[in-house]
């Protein structure tokens, strides 16, 4: 890809890229016998969801030398993402998954297959200060820190990196307790890395997980306590509760949608409305009324980034 011509990016972030099989019929994934292939990512759905909406993003990671590691550059290179910093890792594959298909609303099945893959072995050496330090935003999410001990160690590096060079930080916690050894090991890490966030976009149900507390408040002051800025709590079909480390705080109410199609990636989605938004300087609340947007956008389509928005799609609204 031909770097961006002012030599800057808006935001960075680090993750795994896998190909996605979608079934094409509902049911039980053994009985399904027609897929439709995609990517799928949280942190790459991210990357492409700001890159739809006309920021300049990079995206770090390792692929395989295979043939879903070279569908993986070719959807960057078609969303616009700048993956100069991906590697071809000649001796791990890329990851894939299966993921079936509902039509009530549900959670979809997914079956993950990415023990060991290349991404898996990202480490502290993919991190390329010149590169990092031309975004002025990184984005992070338990999900790549749960890889690996090598792929933690690297968030946690650049997260010290990037803080010290006064770069803005956000972490999704997007758990994914398969990945870790405990609960307790992941609860500790995935806390520790918090803290070097300026923004933390828990759900209520992972809050709970992470801080003990169930009530948004207490899950936005025990992040605040650590020194964040400012913490957004998804309640899910409420919305989202915010709290700030000047005392602001309130509620943005959800945006309601009844054609519930695919559930997974409406997390990313709202990730991607907040983030965009105060890298463009608008208010918290205004943030996160886009990321409720984005979100009810994301669960409309089949597919983890599919539904993610252009600007012009997204509308002056938000």
């Amino acid at each position: 890809m031909t770097p961006h011509k002012n030599g800057t990016l808006d935001a960075v972030t680090i993750g795994e890229a896998m190909a996605m099989f979608v079934a094409s019929d509902t049911g039980d994934l053994a009985a399904a016998e027609r897929f439709v292939k995609r990517i799928a990512g949280a942190e790459l759905n991210v990357a492409i969801g700001l890159a739809r909406l006309g920021l300049k993003v990079g995206w770090v990671s390792r692929v395989g030398n295979d043939s879903f590691g070279r569908f993986t550059r070719q959807q960057l290179e078609k969303e616009g993402v700048d993956h100069r910093r991906v590697t071809t890792d000649d001796r791990f594959p890329t990851g894939f998954q299966l993921k079936s298909k509902v039509d009530d609303g549900s959670d979809p099945l997914v079956e993950y297959f990415r023990k060991g893959s290349a991404a898996s072995h990202l480490s502290v050496a993919d991190f390329d200060r010149d590169y990092f330090g031309a975004a002025r935003h990184l984005h992070l999410s338990g999900v790549s820190a749960a890889l690996s001990a090598s792929s933690l160690a690297l968030s946690e590096h650049a997260a010290q990196q990037m803080k010290q060079s006064g770069k803005t930080i956000s972490f999704d916690p997007n758990l994914r307790p398969v990945l870790w050894p405990s609960e307790r090991e992941m609860v500790k890490q995935l806390n520790r890395l918090a803290a070097y966030a300026d923004w933390v976009l828990p759900g209520i149900s992972e809050g709970k997980i992470l801080t003990g507390h169930d009530q948004p408040e207490a899950i936005a002051d025990f992040y605040l306590d650590k020194g964040v800025k400012a913490v957004i709590v998804k309640t899910g079909c409420d919305g989202a509760w915010y709290k700030t480390s000047q005392g602001e705080k309130g509620a943005v109410d959800a945006i309601k949608t009844d054609n519930v199609v695919d559930t997974v990636g409406a997390g990313d989605g709202f990730a991607v409305g907040v983030i965009s938004a105060l890298l463009e300087g608008k208010t918290l609340p205004q943030a996160i009324r886009r990321g409720n947007k984005i979100g009810s956008l994301a669960i409309q389509a089949i597919g983890d980034s599919e539904g993610l928005p252009t600007r012009d799609a997204l509308g002056d609204s938000y």
